[in-house]
C-alpha cells in the first residue's frame, strides 16, 4: 500500500478527501464508486433462434433500474439436464458489464458447430442468466424457434455487446 502525504484541506471538504484517500485508485481518481451488480428483479432477458440459423440464438438483457449497474462480462448458459455452460468467445469472460439505467446489452450464443455431428446431445430448454449468481430465464426449444429440441455440442457464448449487430459479428455471423 502507498502512503500519501497529509494535506491541510478546509474542515469542509476534510471528509471528502479522506474518502479519496482511503478508496481504490480507480474510485479515488473519478471521485465515484462504481455501479453495484444488478439486482435479478431489475432485469428482463430475451432469448430467439437467429433467422435462418437455429444453431444461433440471439439474447439480451435490458436493465429498468434508476442507476447503473454491473452483470457478468458473459452471460451464463446453461442447457436442459446436460453439465456444463456455454464458453465464452473470446476466452478470458471473467470481470463483468456496465448496464446504464433503460440500457440493453446483447450477447449470440451457438449451441453446436454442425447440427449432423453424431455426438450432438438434444435438450428441451435453455436457461440464461445476466450474472452467475442469479437463477436465469429458461426458454423452451419451441419459444426460443428451434423446433422441437435444441442441439448441443460444444457451445459458445460471446459476452455482452452494446449492439444486436456486434454480437452478430462476435459469433461470425456477419
Amino acid at each position: 500500500m502507498r502512503i500519501r502525504a497529509a494535506i491541510a484541506v478546509p474542515a469542509a471538504s476534510a471528509a471528502t478527501a479522506v474518502l479519496l484517500l482511503t478508496a481504490p485508485q480507480s474510485q479515488a481518481a473519478t471521485g465515484h464508486a462504481q455501479p453495484v451488480r444488478c439486482a435479478e428483479k431489475s432485469l428482463t432477458v430475451r432469448a430467439r433462434a437467429a433467422a435462418g440459423d437455429p444453431t444461433v440464438v440471439r439474447v439480451s438483457v435490458t436493465h429498468h433500474g434508476l442507476r447503473a449497474c454491473v452483470v457478468d462480462r458473459v452471460p451464463t448458459v446453461t442447457f436442459g439436464d446436460l453439465d456444463g455452460a456455454a464458453l465464452p468467445t473470446p476466452r478470458g469472460g471473467a470481470g463483468s458489464y456496465r448496464l446504464a439505467a433503460g440500457g440493453t446489452a446483447y450477447a449470440d450464443i451457438r449451441t453446436i458447430g454442425d447440427p449432423a455431428d453424431p455426438e450432438a446431445r438434444r435438450t428441451d430448454t435453455i436457461t440464461v442468466a445476466a450474472s452467475a449468481a442469479h437463477w436465469g430465464r429458461s426458454f423452451t426449444a419451441a419459444r426460443l424457434g428451434t423446433g422441437k429440441q435444441v442441439l448441443v455440442w460444444e457451445p459458445v457464448t460471446t459476452w455482452w455487446q452494446p449492439t444486436a449487430a456486434a454480437a452478430d459479428r462476435a459469433i461470425g455471423l456477419s
